[in-house]
């Protein structure tokens, strides 16, 4: 039986490692959950005995291969819970991050499919995030971070690389949100922030808002 803090724990180790199988720090581990390391090594312990996790000293940790199913299934259910709450009963993309927090331990496999069979299987969360389909296979993603792209170029908003709640609040400020269309007008080479066509609005926004809003470039 896998307890709802030690699927936290996989989770955050598969998040650490880009969606892979290759090993992360314990410090990353403690940063990432704002916990403290010792309290990391102790539960790298508990995964490790489960089979969950696979840890060497001074290498960190990775997971093994039942414990990657496992993360990629809580993934899997936090993300289509997210759509759910966002499509079906109208949340804000800003509200529904710890409430799936909450929903992704749902342990009936036959509930999940039946909601991804309802949402007709979505491959994105309101946040842009991929979602797994129930072989644990990811949908292919092309985007890059508006900061990336030159004066003149075009771009589809298709995610964001955090979904912290000011964060998305603020993007709701610039009216901003999954299928926004925009075009970098320039780069202030001062401070590399950038001037932004919004459709048909002109805004400014600062470097580290460039680098977190992923698009898809159009010609």
């Amino acid at each position: 039986m896998i307890t709802l803090a030690e699927e936290n724990y996989l989770k955050t180790v598969l998040k650490l490692s880009n969606n892979n199988i290759k090993s992360v720090s314990t410090s990353s581990i403690a940063q990432e959950l704002k916990t403290k390391s010792s309290s990391v090594t102790e539960m790298i312990k508990k995964l490790t005995k489960k089979g969950l996790i696979e840890y060497q000293p001074y290498f960190g940790a990775k997971l093994s291969k039942t414990g990657y199913s496992t993360a990629i299934q809580v993934i899997r259910k936090h993300r289509l819970w997210e759509v759910f709450l966002v499509t079906k009963l109208n949340f804000q993309w800003d509200e529904v991050h710890e409430i799936a927090e909450q929903l992704e331990h749902v342990k009936s496999k036959k509930l999940i499919d039946s909601l991804d069979l309802f949402l007709g299987f979505p491959q994105q969360d309101p946040h842009g995030e991929p979602i797994p389909d129930k072989n644990g296979i990811f949908p292919e993603q092309f985007s890059t971070p508006i900061f990336d792209l030159n004066e003149n170029e075009k771009g589809v908003i298709v995610g964001v690389a955090q979904d912290n709640p000011q964060f998305l609040k603020y993007l709701d400020s610039l009216k901003i949100k999954i299928g926004t269309k925009i075009t970098v007008l320039s780069k202030i080479e001062f401070d590399n922030s950038l001037n932004i066509k919004i459709e048909h609005e002109i805004t400014h926004i600062s470097s580290e808002v460039a680098k977190n809003i992923l698009i898809k470039q159009r010609k």
